[in-house]
């Protein structure tokens, strides 16, 4: 049986690893910056505003 050097059989499934593994590191970098003490009162400032308390 003859190997085809070309073939792309099992790219979806390394596509898919590929997207879950820099899905799960983009999610730690921003679990790293809204950990933050400036983001995070950055971020209640514009909750507060937006409720208008």
């Amino acid at each position: 049986m003859e190997r085809d050097l070309h073939s792309d059989e099992g790219m979806a499934t390394v596509e898919y690893a590929l997207v879950t593994v820099a899905a799960a590191g983009f999610a730690g970098l921003l679990v790293v910056i809204l950990k933050s003490d400036e983001v995070r009162g950055l971020l209640m400032g514009i909750l507060r505003g937006a409720l208008g308390t």
